[in-house]
């Protein structure tokens, strides 16, 4: 299995949308879901929901696209786009927040929590070789997909991780100016 080490994995990360087959084995799936475990998580409450689409079940996810984009009133052009988003990758994970009530655990950390699960699950990709894209877009935001994929209105749709083989090498995007981001206080 291919590893990569921690310092490089964390500051070269960067997005890989031209994905192919093969997607993740079961031992690479099994640590992408070992990697999510590991994300910081207030209380223990795990309030994170992965839908994992692989195969001829990224049709299903496909549908859910199209019907959101019919709802919505997209030309026929774009419903049909839609159908097709999720075969982009051999494997589309939905990471899902799910919101339980709690008073020590605010909504926006619950929110936190399943993003860095995300983010931990894509890091876990590149370290083992796989390319990754974690997309968004209004599909995440939309009701009709939410409800088509069995979440609730108080839950949310943090991404569409979408996983598998690199088409290309992953290039690697420049540094950023991040010192202008910082304040001392």
């Amino acid at each position: 299995m291919v590893t990569m080490d921690a310092i490089e994995l964390l500051t070269t990360r960067s997005s890989m949308p031209r994905l192919i087959e093969p997607g993740p084995s079961n031992e690479q799936f099994d640590l992408l879901l070992k990697a999510a475990g590991r994300a910081p998580d207030h209380m223990a409450l795990m309030p994170y929901e992965f839908i994992v689409f692989s195969q001829d079940k990224r049709q299903q996810l496909g549908e859910t696209f199209s019907q959101a984009a019919q709802y919505k009133g997209l030309e026929a052009a774009q419903v049909t786009q839609a159908s097709q988003l999720p075969l982009r990758a051999p494997m589309v994970i939905v990471v899902a927040m799910k919101y339980q009530a709690h008073d020590k655990v605010p909504r926006d950390e619950q929110l936190s929590s399943a993003a860095c699960a995300a983010l931990l699950m894509q890091q876990a990709a590149f370290a083992q070789g796989l390319g990754a894209i974690w997309r968004t877009g209004w599909f995440a935001e939309d009701e009709t997909v939410k409800a088509g994929l069995g979440l609730r209105p108080e839950d949310a749709i943090v991404g569409f991780l979408y996983v598998g083989t690199p088409a290309v090498p992953t290039p690697i995007k420049p540094n950023k100016d991040i010192m202008s981001k910082v304040r001392i206080a």
